[in-house]
């Protein structure tokens, strides 16, 4: 029996335009992050390389987003990853995080400049101290688009993201990325770990600065 009600038009107007209060487990993830204590493993030709790498990622809160009877508070994020090697960039991603405060539905959208996107979902509690989301080559709900080159030489068939919230404050990520290599069996599990720690604090989104210097509505 499907969950969606009956009218997907109507949108809800009375909600808190405040994101940063409304973000339920994502609000751990606010602000702008480092940390120089990287580990990618991925494939090449001779066998897996394994390589530290620097990460920067900027969290910064949307304007809640009604979509019909849905409600959505989110984060527009984007990851700038180097290593101590080259400055030259190693990982470029943009994205968003979303939280269904209604459901405990959360998204992470992912795309990077090598032609591919994805969405991935889960469910989590306001107070949960991990979360997970993940994707499905296939699927049409949480699923992964590539181009035809990555689909034929890299081709991606499952993401997953595991992140645990610190009591210090940071957080700690795990990815696990199958990678189906032309060539060779079985697929690959292209890993990414890293702990980051907050460099500076969220601004509020848009609508809570104009509500609070009265130039909105």
């Amino acid at each position: 029996m499907s969950s969606i009600p009956e009218d997907v038009f109507t949108e809800p107007e009375d909600f808190s335009p405040d994101t940063l209060a409304n973000l339920g487990p994502l609000r751990r993830l606010a602000g702008e992050w480092e940390s120089d204590k990287g580990v990618d493993i991925s494939p090449k030709a001779p066998g897996p390389e394994q390589r530290g790498f620097r990460e920067h990622i900027r969290m910064e809160p949307i304007d809640p987003q009604p979509n019909g009877p849905q409600l959505l508070y989110g984060l527009r994020y984007h990851i700038h990853i180097n290593t101590e090697e080259e400055a030259i960039t190693f990982h470029d991603q943009v994205g968003y995080w979303l939280w269904e405060p209604a459901t405990g539905l959360i998204m992470q959208s992912i795309a990077i400049p090598r032609g591919q996107v994805v969405l991935a979902g889960g469910t989590a509690k306001p107070d949960d101290k991990t979360i997970s989301v993940e994707a499905k080559r296939g699927d049409t709900r949480f699923g992964i688009c590539s181009t035809p080159f990555l689909e034929e030489a890299f081709r991606t068939d499952y993401y997953r993201i595991d992140i645990t919230f610190n009591d210090d404050g940071s957080w700690s990520y795990v990815t696990r990325t199958d990678l189906a290599v032309r060539g060779k069996t079985p697929a690959f599990n292209h890993r990414d770990t890293n702990t980051l720690r907050r460099v500076a604090a969220p601004a509020p989104n848009p609508m809570v600065g104009l509500l609070k210097s009265g130039k909105f509505g």
